[in-house]
């Protein structure tokens, strides 16, 4: 049996959440590395995060459900500018990310990450954060 990563996450609350879903949904799951992320966070980057993997032949199924729940919590979640639920996460414009992107071509091998952030697409607020959604305070 091939067992192989289908998403990666730096949170614990995050990635165990994942994974209950999948399980709800009758898939067979686990997480890579959590014990060393959640004892050292420090370590996030190193090890590459705590991995969420699943069977090889339900990759493609998996993604989809990944996929479904995560637009689903986007939806859910209102601007508190506007009230509305069209949040995206984009790559923050600006000099930092510029630098980042020439970094990361002229040495192919050093990757800069890029800072990302979620963008209201009705009223154009932007936070690092998404803001809480209803229910969860």
């Amino acid at each position: 049996m091939d067992l192989v990563t289908v998403k990666t996450f730096d949170n614990y609350f995050l990635a165990n959440i994942s994974l209950t879903k999948l399980e709800d949904a009758g898939f067979e799951c686990y997480l890579k590395d959590e014990f060393t992320v959640t004892i050292d966070p420090i370590l996030t980057n190193a090890i590459g995060g705590i991995k969420l993997v699943v069977k090889e032949t339900d990759k493609e199924e998996v993604l989809k459900l990944l996929q479904q729940f995560d637009q689903e919590y986007l939806q859910s979640v209102k601007c508190p500018q506007c009230g509305k639920s069209e949040f995206t996460q984009i790559t923050k414009p600006g000099v930092t990310n510029y630098l980042t992107a020439i970094l990361t071509w002229m040495f192919s091998s050093y990757a800069v990450a890029a800072t990302s952030v979620y963008h209201c697409g009705n009223c154009g607020y932007e936070s690092e954060r998404l803001p809480e959604a209803p229910g969860t305070e």
